[in-house]
């Protein structure tokens, strides 16, 4: 399956939810009902749009994620198409919302991709950034067998891996979507930032019982 990005910017000033789901042209007035349902009637202060496009053979599936940001909660849309029949004339949409207080919000993680780093300049805008969300503590482990710097070796070294703590990551490229998207999603990440911080609720996660993030993970190393 190949999945290739096409999504709209973020928006915090200048332009509207509403003019943003037009753009991105996938369902816009089922999308906007759903999203202003899910924010029981609070301001948006900021907002990212995501649209993908995935082939599967001949099938085209799209997919849409819409995040929210109010002074309460960040709310989380996702909505599918799916064909029914081989005409393409039966299509049912799926959807669903996600409403989680900015004060449960633990993490925002942003990673950034620079072309020619040697030749950096301040004004260079970055041209691939990802927006990695946690809240709920889940954490995803990749593990994979270890080796030493000797080609010859055919030792067992056990396991190495890495923890990363996300609920929702979106990844959003310039060359795909510009580099206008990069900019808008940046400025959503930041405030949701600001908003989660302030927040009262906001406590520090507690500690994990699973090795820190680069932590190598032996077999006889794991710490309980």
């Amino acid at each position: 399956m190949n999945t290739f990005g096409a999504g709209a910017p973020a928006n915090t000033t200048g332009r509207d939810l509403a003019s943003t789901l037009q753009r991105a042209g996938f369902y816009p007035r089922l999308v906007q009902d759903v999203v202003n349902d899910a924010m029981d009637g609070q301001e948006c202060l900021a907002h990212l749009v995501h649209l993908e496009t995935h082939f599967d053979r001949t099938e085209v599936h799209r997919h849409i994620t819409v995040l929210v940001l109010t002074e309460e909660m960040l709310v989380i849309t996702h909505v599918d198409d799916q064909q029914l029949d081989d005409a393409g004339e039966q299509v049912v949409a799926q959807v669903s919302t996600e409403s989680v207080p900015v004060g449960q919000i633990r993490s925002v993680v942003l990673s950034y991709i620079y072309a020619q780093p040697q030749d950096y300049k301040p004004s260079d805008p970055a041209r691939e950034l990802t927006v990695a969300i946690a809240w709920s503590g889940g954490q995803r482990v990749d593990v994979g067998p270890a080796a030493c710097g000797d080609p010859s070796c055919d030792a067992d070294h056990g396991y190495t891996g890495t923890i990363a703590q996300e609920d929702i990551a979106l990844r959003i490229s310039a060359e795909a979507e510009g580099l206008q998207a990069v900019a808008d999603a940046k400025a959503f990440a930041r405030a949701l930032r600001a908003v989660s911080t302030a927040s009262p609720m906001h406590t520090a996660p507690q500690a994990s019982k699973f090795p820190v993030l680069g932590q190598r993970l032996g077999r006889n190393h794991y710490r309980r």
